[in-house]
């Protein structure tokens, strides 16, 4: 059977204005006022890049690994109550599951953020057939190297993947990959997403045979 491989920020769930919020809290903490608009470039491309990518743009020298920590303390001290899955994320995995395909999520994050969000919507780690995470690749997204690893973990060739992404970043990717890509318009607009093999506004609704109908365009 084949897989279905899920990008977790702005594809289950919507923690992107809380990572957001918690980098641009850590960067007020250091006295750098930063806009919201400044991580959109480095949305699905991992926090090595959310947060490095605008202190770059701010001429900002980071101790990286300390300023994602605290961006992490900040942002789990904002989950508990406030993260909430998309409608119809949860059920999209159900059917997956009810159909026999197999279920991955492959997130660009680290394992930390991972495993919190999945925790909290009600989709915790041991119930997915495969996680990859950003510190188990060397090239995050838009490189293929994140979903290569999911479909090396779940046995199955790219051609019987399909990737649910959210971010131009991940679509870019999932195509480099050789992957069948849905995308939803949860962050960013169709028109930025056209590179996927389809665009829906989002997961209400969305069933098997959405995939699957993504599944045939790569196999044709």
């Amino acid at each position: 059977m084949p897989a279905a491989i899920f990008d977790m920020d702005g594809v289950l769930t919507d923690s992107e204005p809380l990572i957001r919020a918690a980098a641009t809290a850590m960067f007020a903490e250091m006295g750098v006022k930063v806009q919201a608009e400044d991580f959109r470039p480095f949305i699905g491309a991992g926090e090595n890049r959310y947060i490095g990518g605008v202190a770059e743009r701010y001429g900002v020298s980071l101790d990286l690994p300390r300023a994602k920590a605290r961006t992490y303390q900040l942002y789990l001290d904002m989950v508990p109550g406030r993260l909430q899955p998309f409608p119809g994320a949860r059920e999209l995995v159900q059917q997956c599951r009810a159909a026999g395909w197999r279920t991955a999520v492959a997130s660009g994050a680290d394992r930390i953020k991972v495993v919190a969000n999945l925790k909290q919507i009600g989709l915790a780690v041991e119930e997915w057939d495969a996680l990859v995470c950003g510190e188990d690749v060397e090239n995050n997204k838009p490189a293929p190297d994140i979903f290569l690893a999911a479909a090396g973990r779940l046995a199955m060739p790219p051609a019987q993947c399909v990737v649910i992404e959210d971010a131009v970043n991940g679509v870019n990717a999932a195509r480099a990959a050789g992957m069948g890509c849905l995308a939803v318009a949860h962050t960013f607009t169709s028109e930025k997403l056209a590179a996927a093999h389809r665009v829906l506004p989002d997961l209400a609704g969305t069933g098997m045979d959405d995939l699957q109908d993504v599944l045939a365009m790569v196999q044709t």
